[in-house]
This record gives structure tokens, sequence and C-alpha cells, in this order.
């Protein structure tokens, strides 16, 4: 096993295998996974710090299976965080990615996606966010899904709340509200699921909020079920375990309200790096902005 040793942030890493291909269709390699995460860093570190973390590893690539890892690796570096979360009837080690090196670590790993929790792991019971997974079935795609983005952005902007759109990497989009304050998820779960039936009932002909995929066909799911303690979300910033190495990515709403066709709508990993470098984080205001669940 080739190992490259490097220093990062004055912790000592061991990297291994960078010239692997984990994208076989571009021949995207380990060591370009790694390159990007470390660049992309400044920007998706405030999405991930406190938040208890599921790894999605592809030690084989994207085309070589995966497996879902909730238990932080007994083989960590001892300066790897992590927080113990209470799971049903045990609790689980979450890994924590607080800082760069982790997140190099992680990508050494081949944790080609990042699922952080949609809470802190000191208020695990508390979500910071009211979020919507855009899930179009097809023949729908995310043109579909930019309509439906929009349709919700009224509606929370009718309940006082400001929402920010991103891709999901893969076919659709994701909407967030960023909340502060005592909200729990008991709170947040039936106020999703009450929106999205709300939009399915005004637009019943392009929205769905059933899970059943016999009912999903060219509509676009709105997935409030998302807004639970146990599940995760795909961050932004994250790659996605694709034929080719595309990201989860923040959009301002004049893109999704301008978006004429899928592509305008589909980044890999070089394309981000260059919006950061234009842009900075579109995705801030879900970190900072302070807005409280409406009492209805």
């Amino acid at each position: 096993m080739a190992a490259t040793h490097v220093e990062v942030e004055s912790r000592q890493l061991r990297l291994t295998n960078l010239d692997k291909v984990l994208y076989p269709v571009p021949g995207f390699t380990k060591g370009q996974v790694i390159d990007y995460y470390t660049r992309v860093a400044p920007y998706v570190l405030p999405h991930l710090k406190g938040r208890p973390l599921t790894l999605k590893r592809y030690p084989n690539g994207v085309e070589g299976g995966h497996f879902y890892e909730k238990q932080c690796p007994s083989h960590r570096p001892d300066w790897v965080k992590s927080a113990e979360i209470p799971v049903s009837t045990k609790t689980i080690d979450f890994c924590l990615c607080e800082d760069l090196p982790t997140l190099v670590w992680l990508a050494n790993l081949a944790d080609l996606e990042l699922h952080p929790s949609l809470s802190k792991a000191a208020a695990i019971e508390h979500p910071t966010t009211l979020a919507f997974d855009l899930d179009p079935g097809e023949p729908a795609g995310i043109m579909e899904c930019c309509e439906v983005a929009c349709l919700l952005r009224e509606l929370l902007d009718q309940l006082g709340l400001e929402c920010f759109p991103k891709t999901s990497g893969s076919k659709g989009m994701q909407v967030y509200a960023p909340l502060d304050g005592p909200a729990t998820y008991d709170q947040t779960k039936p106020l999703s699921q009450a929106l999205a039936r709300h939009l399915e009932g005004r637009n019943p002909k392009l929205v769905v909020s059933s899970q059943k995929k016999e009912l999903r066909k060219g509509k676009v799911l709105v997935d409030w079920s998302q807004n639970d303690e146990h599940k995760t979300t795909v961050c932004v910033y994250s790659l996605r375990a694709r034929e080719h190495p595309t990201v989860s990515t923040p959009l301002t709403w004049d893109e999704v309200e301008g978006a004429s066709e899928p592509g305008d709508l589909r980044f890999e990993a070089a394309d981000v790096l260059e919006r950061t470098a234009e842009q900075g984080d579109l995705f801030a205001p879900v970190v900072e902005l302070e807005q409280a669940l409406p009492e209805l």
C-alpha cells in the first residue's frame, strides 16, 4: 500500500493510494478527492462543525459498492473528535469534523459523501434547519424541482422564514430554512409534512408528499421526512458518488428561477472551486441567520 506522509495544520497524516481511481469515467483519483476537500474546506467546515457525521465510504470507488459508518472508527487519530449520541436503545460515538486535518483524514478513508445531522451534538434534539429534499420522479427532473423550490420559497416566506436552495449533486435539490432557538423535531417534522401536503394540494400534477413510488412518476417528491433526529441529508459542498464528481452546490434564487436546462445546475468539483472563489459561501446564511420557527 503506497503511502504519503503529510503535515496538515500541525497534524501528521498518512495518506494512502493517492493514485487510485475512485471515479473511473473521468479518471478522478483519491488524491484529487483529497485535494478538492482541502481546497473547499473553508466553505464546508462551518456546515460540519459540531454535527454528528455519518460516513459513506467507497473504498473501491463509485462503482465498487459502499458502506455507511455511524460509529467513528476505532483506529482514528486521537485528535479526531467524536460525540456519543443515544440512538434507539444504544449509544453511538459519531465522528465530528471540526477541522481541516479531520476532513483530510475522512477523504483518505474514501468518505466521498458527507452526511451530517440537522442538529448539533451539544443539542441533538434541536434542529438548526427546516429541510426539504426535492426528489424528482422520472420523467421529471431538476427543472421541475426548481419550480417546486420557488413555490416552497413563497410558502415559507408567508411564515416569515427565509430559505436557501442547493443542488443535491444527484437528481434533485434541497431547500433549507435555518432555525435557531428551542424548536424540536417534534415541531419541525409535522410542520414540514403539513407544508408538503399543502403544496401537493395546490399543485397535484407537480408535487407529491408521499414516498410511494407509484405516486411519484413525473412529479417532485417534497420529502419532509428528513426532519428527523436519526436522519441525515447530504452536506452542502459534499461530493456525490455519481459517474462524475458532482457536488451538492449552493445556488442563488436567481439561478433557480433563471435555469433553462438541467446542465445549468450541474456542478463538478472544479466548478464549485471556481464558484466559491468568485462568490464565497452562498450557504453561509444557513449557519449565520437567526430566525425562529413560527408559532402556528
